[in-house]
């Protein structure tokens, strides 16, 4: 390993996001998309998580109690993304969407993954993604990676929800 380069066992752990509405984020995360409350401090935070971890997403009001979203064309966060193991589990995402009226910015195949776009309450960007074995990833001539973005087959998608 370059000692310039970050160890390569390191992830991204968690995401902690200002909301203005509590109820309506955990509405969100918990209902719709399906994580689970590991923890919650009155009406001013919650932490989120699938799969038994302590937390993925942080919800607070500490600076954001009834706030508007960032003005667009300022800075901060694009996207909070959640992987999810494979296609059925995507599909099934997509099938909460819907069934939610949780209307998607967008929905791309990236060649290495499978991704879907929308928006949280507040505003927050949100991909939902499954990423493809690194055996099927893209490559050019020379064996880099060629990612690309093209329009991602939702009804496909649906059929393989669990």
């Amino acid at each position: 390993m370059n000692h310039h380069e970050i160890h390569p066992g390191v992830q991204v752990g968690h995401v902690h996001l200002k909301v203005a509405n509590l109820e309506r984020a955990l509405n969100f995360y918990q209902n719709v998309l399906g994580l689970k409350v590991t923890q919650r401090i009155g009406n001013s935070a919650a932490f989120l998580s699938a799969g038994g971890y302590h937390h993925h997403i942080g919800l607070n009001t500490w600076e954001s109690r009834d706030g508007e979203p960032p003005a667009p064309g300022t800075t901060g966060l694009y996207h909070l993304a959640l992987l999810y193991p494979d296609r059925a589990a995507l599909g099934d995402a997509l099938k909460r969407l819907l069934k939610a009226g949780i209307q998607l910015d967008g929905a791309a195949d990236h060649g290495v993954s499978e991704a879907l776009y929308l928006r949280d309450p507040d505003g927050n960007g949100v991909e939902l993604y499954r990423d493809r074995p690194k055996d099927e990833w893209p490559r050019d001539a020379h064996g880099e990676l060629a990612m690309y973005t093209r329009p991602l087959h939702l009804e496909s998608l649906l059929a393989e929800a669990q």
